[in-house]
């Protein structure tokens, strides 16, 4: 069975184990509207990522430092719910709900094609980082660990991090800035909501069979927890390379029950066994380096 195709299997299933459900939803502390539809149109109102967080911010009278008292409590181990798509609520015989220029569109099409077929590479098969924005979508545990300066967002899909810093520095000037897997993430508070701005990417995939984002692609993130179990995180992509009008999804992350302990995130590098190492075909699918059932 082709690497690509077991991978496919193992992320679906984790990812149909959880089905989100209703709950009420309050708004981020007034910063951003409740419905979907607002959401959607608040993104269109803005030609950037980087307008629509001036503009958060400013609705926020620039936000409010945290205190080691003010700090709200994410502790605990959550794992993403929805489809195995970077928007949770696209059905399976959707292409997408992002708005795709006409190359974009084309690419994304010959993509799943392929993948129809059984020929696709995933560009995490070897390894590799997933990078921002797939960091919203990819499955297994995560932590958030938050302090009064900045926020750690931690998977343990090949032990990558997310450091947003909210102590008020600006990115990086464009002299020193070049694409990071992750990006850089400067963020602000309001009461207990967070805000966050991304840029500075390299380019990739928002998810397996989703499509393609360049290094202009930026973010905007805001974060929520809705329950004592729930953190729902609106986010607002935009890339003037592959998107005809910004994408508005919401990711939501369910707490993991864990009274006793025993759940922990363990160091994950699947380059560690070397069944594991995965190769592109000359096919353009995805298969396992010297492996065989054989014994030796």
């Amino acid at each position: 069975m082709r690497a690509s195709i077991v991978i496919a299997a193992m992320f679906a299933a984790t990812l149909a184990a959880w089905a989100p459900k209703p709950f009420a939803q309050a708004p981020a502390a007034g910063l951003v509207p409740a419905e979907r539809d607002a959401k959607v149109a608040l993104g269109k109102q803005h030609a950037t990522a980087a307008e629509l967080y001036a503009a958060l911010k400013k609705r926020a009278n620039g936000g409010t430092p945290l205190t080691p008292t003010s700090m709200p409590d994410w502790t605990g181990l959550w794992q993403r719910v929805g489809a195995p798509f970077f928007d949770p609520t696209q059905k399976r015989e959707q292409l997408t709900t992002a708005k795709l220029k006409p190359a974009a569109l084309a690419d994304l099409k010959q993509r799943r094609e392929q993948s129809a077929k059984g020929v696709e590479y995933d560009p995490i098969s070897d390894c590799g980082p997933p990078g921002f924005p797939r960091w919203l979508a990819i499955p297994f545990l995560r932590e958030f660990i938050v302090t009064p300066t900045q926020t750690y967002l931690f998977s343990e899909t090949v032990n990558n991090m997310r450091r947003v810093y909210t102590d008020g520095r600006e990115h990086p000037p464009a002299a020193d800035a070049y694409p990071l897997h992750y990006g850089d993430s400067i963020g602000f508070w309001s009461g207990q909501t967070l805000v966050i701005h991304t840029s500075q990417v390299q380019a990739g995939i928002y998810h397996r069979n989703d499509p393609q984002y360049s290094e202009r692609l930026e973010a905007v993130e805001v974060w929520r927890k809705a329950d004592a179990t729930t953190v729902l995180v609106d986010v607002w992509v935009y890339d003037p390379v592959n998107l005809d009008e910004s994408w508005y999804v919401q990711q939501t992350y369910k707490q993991v029950p864990n009274a006793d302990g025993a759940v922990r995130i363990g160091y994950w590098y699947c380059g560690e066994n070397p069944n594991n190492t995965i190769v592109k075909t000359g096919e353009g699918s995805s298969q396992f380096s010297d492996f065989t059932f054989e014994k030796k």
